[in-house]
């Protein structure tokens, strides 16, 4: 069950993560009609489609008390992506979502943000398991996924108009996060080959 997390705000090493605000819509239009960035989350959008899914994700906030952040540039406030919880209705079960500008992939940054939101997600709304569903073509989510140690379950299915989209579940357990986790810093990852 969620707790009351209205309207909250996490912060990293080198990101705050906030709730979307009006202001990040111009990158978030940049980011969803870029082919390239869009193609394993339904394709590339125009502008007046990426307003109404951008609208969605503040939406979630009102209407569940949890939604994916804004993910933004702790120096400059740069608007960089968008990372957190997702459930809509009919989904197979709750999701965290991410998507990174494609001026700030191959950073690291979707490895700090997602490592923030695993301990916000397990702790403030009391998720047992955090999953993502991955193309099965999307190596660089896999393995960031599996850095954190999720493990693949198998494919999923989303309802209409999104059933023929393929995607693996890649799951991660409370349990996992807290006592198995890898570190942040493997030596054998290269921070270039996560988005």
């Amino acid at each position: 069950m969620a707790r009351k997390t209205f309207m909250t705000a996490l912060e990293t090493t080198r990101l705050v993560l906030r709730p979307p605000q009006r202001q990040d819509f111009e990158r978030y239009a940049e980011l969803m009609a870029d082919e390239a960035a869009c193609r394993f989350i339904g394709g590339a959008r125009g502008r007046h489609e990426a307003w109404r899914t951008f609208l969605q994700l503040g939406g979630s906030w009102f209407l569940q008390a949890f939604g994916p952040f804004s993910v933004l540039d702790k120096t400059s406030g740069r608007w960089l992506g968008y990372a957190g919880p997702w459930h809509p209705q009919g989904w197979p079960c709750p999701e965290v979502i991410y998507a990174l500008h494609p001026a700030h992939q191959g950073q690291g940054l979707a490895r700090e943000a997602l490592a923030a939101l695993a301990d916000w997600v397990f702790t403030q709304l009391g998720w047992e398991n955090i999953s993502h569903f991955i193309h099965p073509e999307n190596i660089a989510s896999q393995r960031l996924a599996a850095h954190f140690g999720a493990q693949n379950q198998g494919p999923g299915q989303l309802p209409a108009p999104w059933q023929a989209m393929p995607f693996d579940i890649w799951r991660l357990s409370r349990q996992r996060w807290r006592g198995d986790r890898l570190p942040l810093a493997h030596p054998m990852d290269d921070p270039r080959a996560f988005a």
